[in-house]
């Protein structure tokens, strides 16, 4: 790691993303798992799926279109290539970015096999007019390819054989009525609970041939997001930690001392948590601030600080939204190990959000904030 507190920040940062680096993406092959029996947690979601597949093997025709949806990092890529595998059918593998014309569509279509499996990651990022022919795709089997410009163009309908779509998505609200409707199940994957990120550490430890303890799983599980992705990133750190500085053995104090080494707290938060919680808290009183002015104030860009570490620190309790902007929760100025000022009291969520107590003790009005 580098001596750079630039590059330092940049790496703990990367450490609690949820997405996946390239690099990344070839370790996380390796230790998916290929059955649905293997796959650990999502316990509602894997005995529906279960049912789809059982049941098309059971007719020998191409199961029902489906939907994952859920935060990046709990298994959406894994369960698309387990309905292939469970199908014994080939996969093919795109996004909703790489789609950006009709014609890229029609391409990728047009190629499949019978019975094939198409993984359409990012779906909601995909071009209108190649979301429009998808329509016909996934109800008719059929594409209509355009030959030719202007008065003289032609449609051509072109017959597919029957697939099964299998489509991820982080933000199922982007997704348009009629494309959600056409898909025959929908599984909503939801962060994992700790005992769940145990038992997900201790598979990739023995696939990975390492000696891990129940405490340093524990340890590692409880700094995790609930997030499979995030808790095998922070199984690679505590390896290489206990390989170059401790006995090899992956315990209690090899998995404090490197995740005190890349800045994971006890709750998970890192520096960019971290930082926006001490702005917010010593720079701004608690709030509330504007997003891009708490973004200024930690110096990073608004996207980052709403994509990456505002999920997180809602879902904890240790932020909040209101109209005004962002506030602090009594369990931030606990977390931090501050007094709030005096005179500012939380007065918890009501029908529109969350309400705060101002400093003169009047409830603020629920104004609109241009900067949220």
């Amino acid at each position: 790691m580098s001596d750079d507190p630039r590059s330092m920040a940049d790496e703990s940062l990367q450490l609690l993303a949820a997405e996946a680096s390239a690099d990344e993406q070839v370790i996380d092959g390796a230790l998916r798992p290929q059955l649905l029996a293997d796959f650990v947690g999502q316990q509602v979601v894997r005995e529906q799926l279960s049912l789809v597949l059982d049941a098309a093997k059971a007719r020998g025709t191409a199961p029902d279109h489906i939907l994952l949806s859920g935060p990046p990092g709990l298994g959406k890529t894994t369960l698309a290539m387990i309905v292939a595998h469970e199908l014994n059918a080939p996969l093919r593998v795109t996004s909703g970015p790489a789609i950006q014309h009709a014609g890229d569509l029609a391409a990728v279509l047009s190629s499949l096999a019978e019975g094939e499996v198409l993984f359409l990651d990012e779906i909601h990022r995909m071009a209108r007019p190649a979301e429009e022919m998808l329509y016909v795709a996934m109800e008719d089997f059929r594409v209509d390819v355009v030959v030719g410009k202007g008065p003289g163009a032609t449609a051509i309908p072109l017959d597919l054989p029957p697939f099964t779509l299998v489509g991820a998505t982080t933000r199922a609200g982007m997704l348009p009525g009629p494309l959600r409707d056409r898909f025959g199940f929908t599984g909503h994957l939801d962060f994992y609970a700790p005992a769940e990120l145990e038992r997900v550490l201790r598979r990739s430890a023995e696939l990975l041939s390492l000696e891990l303890t129940a405490e340093a799983a524990a340890e590692i599980a409880g700094r995790s997001r609930g997030t499979p992705r995030i808790s095998n990133r922070l199984l690679r750190r505590v390896r290489d930690w206990a390989q170059v500085r401790g006995s090899g053995v992956l315990d209690l104090a090899a998995a404090r001392a490197a995740l005190e080494v890349y800045a994971v707290d006890e709750r998970g938060l890192d520096r960019l948590d971290r930082s926006v919680l001490e702005a917010l808290c010593r720079r701004f009183g608690g709030g509330p601030v504007g997003l891009s002015t708490l973004a200024v104030a930690v110096g990073e860009e608004p996207e980052t600080v709403e994509t990456v570490s505002e999920p997180f620190l809602v879902r904890e309790g240790l932020l909040g939204r209101t109209p005004r902007g962002r506030i602090a929760t009594p369990a931030t100025w606990e977390h931090l190990g501050l007094t709030a000022p005096a005179g500012f009291v939380w007065t918890g969520a009501g029908a529109g959000g969350s309400t705060l107590t101002s400093r003169s003790g009047m409830v603020q009005d629920p104004l609109p904030d241009p900067d949220t």
